[in-house]
């Protein structure tokens, strides 16, 4: 056997070392993982899913890694492994809005909630809040809000109701990989409250006259402190409705929203939040900065 032959074995002897290591490594994860489900469910209150806690994770190790894993790559093996472990916890499921002519969302579910993850397609996104709100499914897949949408669907989740389906995530959260999305984006909703990841937008919607414009809303909310944008807005037979979107974590209780409904008065039906999500990594912390592997070398 030739030495190039020999030291070839030693390498792959090692990379079968590490393999095994890596291996029982996830079992032991697996088992605490099984372990914090059990502490969920004598909780009761506390979902297996938690988006917010999953950023925090993906983050912390996108940092720890500071490029010389690719990140984007890191990105969609802890999806695939987060996604797995919060099946292990219960039933999971998923409906996606899935036109004829947007198939791309259906990819960014996939890369985000997991290739075995149970996920269904529907042509409305009507159908998909249906399937939330009824618990055919535990997360909704729908399109980033538009402007000038005739019947927008996020009007839809308006509800003072404390487990309503509300916004819960923004996909993608790293790379587009190989989505059809054509560069679209998508947001995902859920049940449960909401929990701040250290890095996120808030969500609320107003329900309010006629007349009131975007730039006096975006206004009155910056004199109070809050930084924020119009993402879409709709106006209709009962007066009209604008989707806010506030940087940073806001509670639904912050006094700085008490003020802004004192400042509009009656012209303000309602303040409704909606949700939120933890901001998506950005292009330059999924820049990879490792060497490119040799020709052949491809882990074996």
């Amino acid at each position: 056997m030739s030495q190039t032959r020999s030291d070839l074995e030693v390498l792959r002897r090692r990379i079968d070392e590490i393999d095994d290591r890596l291996e029982d490594l996830l079992i032991e994860r697996i088992a605490i993982v099984s372990e914090v489900a059990a502490q969920k469910h004598r909780a009761g209150s506390i979902a297996a899913h938690q988006p917010a806690r999953e950023a925090e994770i993906i983050r912390r190790l996108v940092e720890r890694g500071r490029g010389a894993f690719p990140p984007a790559t890191l990105v969609r093996m802890w999806r695939e492994l987060l996604a797995t472990t919060v099946r292990l916890q219960g039933a999971f499921a998923v409906a996606v809005y899935v036109p004829s002519e947007m198939p791309g969302f259906w990819d960014l579910a996939r890369d985000h909630y997991g290739s075995h993850t149970p996920m269904t397609a529907h042509r409305s996104t009507a159908q998909v809040i249906r399937a939330v709100t009824e618990g055919q499914a535990t997360v909704g897949v729908l399109p980033m809000p538009q402007q000038g949408e005739a019947d927008p669907w996020w009007r839809h989740l308006l509800s003072a109701q404390d487990h309503a389906p509300q916004v819960i995530a923004r996909l993608p959260f790293g790379a587009r990989g190989n989505a059809r999305s054509a560069g679209a984006d998508a947001l995902a909703i859920g049940r449960g409250a909401s929990q701040a990841s250290g890095r996120d937008r808030t969500l609320i919607a107003t329900e309010n006259a006629e007349g009131i414009s975007r730039g006096r809303v975006v206004s009155l909310l910056s004199e109070l402190g809050v930084s924020c944008s119009i993402l879409a807005s709709c106006e209709h037979t009962d007066g009209a409705n604008s989707l806010i979107e506030i940087e940073g974590f806001v509670s639904a209780s912050d006094p700085r929203l008490d003020r802004f409904r004192a400042r509009l008065g009656p012209a303000l039906s309602r303040l409704l939040p909606l949700g939120g999500y933890a901001v998506p990594l950005g292009a330059a912390e999924l820049q990879s900065t490792a060497p490119a592997a040799a020709s052949g070398a491809a882990g074996s």
